[in-house]
């Protein structure tokens, strides 16, 4: 199930969701506990919270949800709305004045342990009351139940140590939990702020395997507090050392596939970069390299931090500006906060004897930021991660309600001089785009400028008659709406990306890469754009059976014959067809597992670490010109990419006529095999390979760490998906489809 922008989606915190309709498509998964929009009436008149409106501070176990507080609500002008927002933002700085708040910023990765001790020694001791609390966790819960299916109790035991942990000198409520399995952000305010906290949002991103496994990835909470916009970002990025580049785009992947819709539909949703003010903590995982351990405990033990500093990872992306650009990082003035023996101060022990590491960090950007404090805290030793805090005095913008009224007055005076028969007019510097070679899942971008005249023009692409969306699904305009200000620029990105749901009919020639956009002005007139290009047929998308008849790479073959073997129906049995020797199974898919046969048999976390995207590509164009022979990868990669293969298969390998059957008979072993014998040989033949090969990887379990359940579930959500409609599984389905596959694992096939 995909989400769509303007549609919002929420599944339990320990499942996943991808959208990879767009390349920007969240995980939108996640518990949350919650103020929600504001709602869209009364949006330029001031409102004030009353105490009763407020809830109760939270200081026990149970989670309480406050009521959501209004501020710069606006009344509605019409079609003017918009502009007079504009307007009015443009003049904040007549009519507010900055007040500096206390923030504390704290991280901890508890390494899936429950709380064990107080956390007022990290949260509490030694500062003044903070007016807003933000707490991240990462690791809260390691279980494969919390990983693949469940709630975990731990967000509650954490949640109760927290609110038990903030400063006594002061009462808070708690304004938002989210979390994303083991990640989760817990925001607080002090109680006489509640009343000055609006558009509280929360959004979650998983950036694991297919960007589908929430074990990585971040959240993120957004909200304006008196008139300043905040978004706090917790984010578990890529392990190992040698992974930076994985790191990099997990943060990347962060930043734009995490959206916030707005309340106006009118307005493109907020991504984290459009806040005045955003905070970053979390396991960022960057760790030092070219020295050996030894080598660093000695810089420790000698407290020669900055030396050590100079071979930091993050220290030395962020010079190169691969990531947290205009971010900045207190000095580091605290010994490394990871890998320490748990209940201990000692440096790991353990048979691989990781290296120490600045691993938990907390990042900025924006104005009237000043960092007072950036430390660990040494005395809780509950994980194997120290704990870290920082706390900033952060200049918020507060309204004088007097100055803001007559602002307001004014501006609304001038719009009412203007002409309403006024026709808005721009100008487009470019009306066709065509977009050459266009690739499977590989983005491309085309940008144009809109310049507007002298009269103030709200614009937004349109539907053409007897059509449900203003693009054909394999485009995107970015924005797709907004307004213009007179002699203003703007820049729109058309964007082209081919994905599973549009693949298969461009290979077949049922849908080209050919589309006219309508740009329409309000009051004004409609400019039309035009969209072509040329799409390069892949095995990605492409049937089953199509593949086995492909006895030549994909790109070797003329269109036509793509054409007439995509449009093939499924064999049920082989009929004598005039097409001879198809092949058992499709090439590609042989490619790639014969490749993880001969380098990833013992590969640790196979099928649960994601690889990089642009191996992916590498990999996709290996198979679809057969020079298989130049595949140079890693292992995740190929791994990964045969799992987007297997999701691209427009009939899932488990034909969608067997779906009920085999929820039905799972847990009958008999009745499942009987199942499966009934499915169109190409893909019997498939399921019985692909079994044959999870098998091996189990018998080298000692040395990759698989099991049946961890396979079980990530195959069963591929190899059997919900025909209606294509959704993804219910839970309850889920846990059947893992139970069919299971039996393949553990029996003889």
């Amino acid at each position: 199930m995909s989400a769509v922008p303007g549609s919002r989606e929420r599944d339990s915190a320990g499942g996943s969701n991808f959208d990879s309709s767009r390349p920007n498509g969240k995980g939108v998964l996640g518990h949350e506990g919650s103020w929600a929009h504001d709602k869209p009436e009364n949006v330029l008149t001031r409102q004030n919270k009353s105490k009763s409106e407020i809830t109760d501070m939270v200081r026990s176990s149970t989670i309480t949800v406050s009521h959501k507080a209004h501020i710069l609500s606006m009344q509605k002008f019409g079609l003017r709305d918009t502009l007079v927002k504009s307007h009015v933002a443009q003049k904040e700085e007549d009519y507010t004045y900055l007040q500096n708040f206390r923030f504390f910023v704290g991280t901890y990765n508890v390494n899936g342990q429950s709380p064990k001790e107080c956390l007022q020694p990290w949260l509490s001791h030694g500062i003044q009351a903070p007016d807003v609390y933000c707490v991240g966790f990462q690791e809260l819960d390691l279980s494969k139940e919390a990983f693949f299916f469940h709630d975990t109790p731990k967000e509650e035991e954490w949640f109760k140590a927290v609110s038990d942990g903030l400063h006594p000198d002061a009462k808070y409520a708690k304004v938002k939990l989210i979390r994303l399995v083991g990640i989760m952000l817990l925001l607080y305010v002090k109680q006489e702020h509640a009343a000055h906290i609006s558009e509280v949002d929360a959004e979650t991103v998983g950036t694991g395997i297919m960007g589908r496994m929430g074990n990585k990835g971040g959240v993120a909470i957004r909200f304006r507090f008196h008139n300043t916009s905040i978004c706090i970002v917790n984010s578990h990025l890529a392990a190992h050392t040698e992974e930076y580049e994985r790191r990099n785009q997990d943060y990347k992947d962060i930043c734009s596939r995490m959206q916030f819709y707005q309340v106006d539909p009118s307005l493109p949703p907020l991504t984290i970069s459009k806040h005045d003010v955003i905070l970053w903590l979390g396991d960022l995982n960057y760790r030092i390299e070219e020295l050996d351990v030894e080598k660093v405990k000695k810089l420790i033990e000698e407290k020669a931090f900055q030396t050590l500093y100079a071979y930091d990872q993050l220290k030395n992306q962020v010079a190169a500006k691969a990531v947290f650009e205009g971010f900045t990082e207190g000095e580091l003035t605290f010994q490394p906060t990871y890998k320490y023996d748990t209940g201990s101060d000692n440096w790991d022990t353990s048979e691989k004897c990781r290296a120490p590491a600045w691993c938990d960090r907390v990042l900025w950007k924006g104005k009237n930021i000043t960092q007072l404090s950036y430390q660990s805290h040494m005395a809780l030793k509950t994980s194997d991660h120290k704990p870290v805090s920082s706390v900033f005095d952060i200049g918020v913008r507060v309204i004088n309600e007097e100055l803001y009224r007559k602002t307001l007055e004014k501006i609304v005076h001038s719009l009412d001089k203007m002409e309403n028969d006024n026709i808005p007019s721009v100008s487009l510097s470019k009306l066709e785009f065509c977009f050459q070679n266009v690739k499977y899942m590989q983005l491309q971008v085309e940008s144009f400028t809109i310049h507007n005249g002298q009269v103030p023009c709200q614009f937004e692409f349109i539907n053409k008659p007897d059509e449900v969306s203003y693009c054909k699904q394999w485009l995107n305009a970015n924005p797709s709406r907004g307004f213009l200000l007179p002699d203003s620029d703007i820049e729109i990105e058309l964007e082209l990306y081919v994905n599973k749901t549009t693949a298969t009919k461009l290979n077949s020639g049922e849908d080209k890469l050919e589309d006219i956009l309508v740009l329409h002005l309000d009051r004004g007139k409609d400019y039309f754009l035009s969209v072509s290009g040329n799409y390069l047929p892949s095995c990605f998308g492409s049937p089953l059976h199509t593949l086995c008849y492909m006895r030549e790479p994909i790109l070797d073959l003329p269109l036509e014959t793509i054409t007439e073997l995509t449009l093939m129906p499924v064999q049920t049995e082989d009929d004598g067809s005039q097409l001879e020797n198809p092949m058992d199974i499709p090439k590609e898919l042989w490619m790639m597992v014969d490749y993880l046969y001969r380098n990833a048999i013992q590969q640790e976390d196979l099928f649960q670490q994601p690889g990089l995207r642009s191996e992916f590509e590498h990999i996709r164009d290996c198979l679809d010109t057969g020079m298989i022979d130049t595949l140079s990868a890693s292992n995740h990669s190929v791994a990964e990419a045969l799992l987007l293969f297997l999701e691209s298969l427009p009939e899932p390998v488990i034909c969608h006529s067997a779906f009920h059957s085999c929820l039905e008979c799972s847990g009958n072993y008999t009745a499942s095999k009987q199942v499966i014998s009934t499915l169109p040989t190409f893909h019997r033949n498939v399921f019985n390979y692909l079994m044959a090969f999870l098998q091996e990887l189990l018998r080298n379990s000692a040395k990759n760490h698989l099991d049946e359940n961890i396979l079980a579930s990530i195959f069963g959500s591929l190899l059997l998906r919900n025909p209606a409609g294509h959704q993804k599984l219910e839970m309850a389905e889920k846990k059947k489809a893992q139970e069919f596959i299971h039996q393949f694992l553990c029996n003889s096939l």
